[in-house]
């Protein structure tokens, strides 16, 4: 399977019919913000500390161990 959309969009800006920023700022415009969180992640671009597991830090478990025995 070619990804002639993908190759003929890249050659584009290599070849400087357009702007490599103006291509950044549409394809993120389209993307859904799950598109763009996924794609983020996938990228490793978020950093760890920005990531949410649902899990508390250290520091929370160990303020909320300290109150078992207050």
């Amino acid at each position: 399977m070619t990804r002639q959309y993908t190759e003929q969009l890249l050659e584009m800006i290599e070849d400087g019919m357009l702007d490599r920023d103006a291509v950044i700022m549409a394809c993120v415009k389209y993307m859904s913000e799950d598109e763009v969180r996924d794609m983020m992640e996938v990228n490793e671009f978020v950093p760890e500390e920005d990531e949410d597991d649902g899990q508390p830090t250290w520091e929370q478990e160990w303020e909320d161990f300290g109150e078992c025995y207050e």
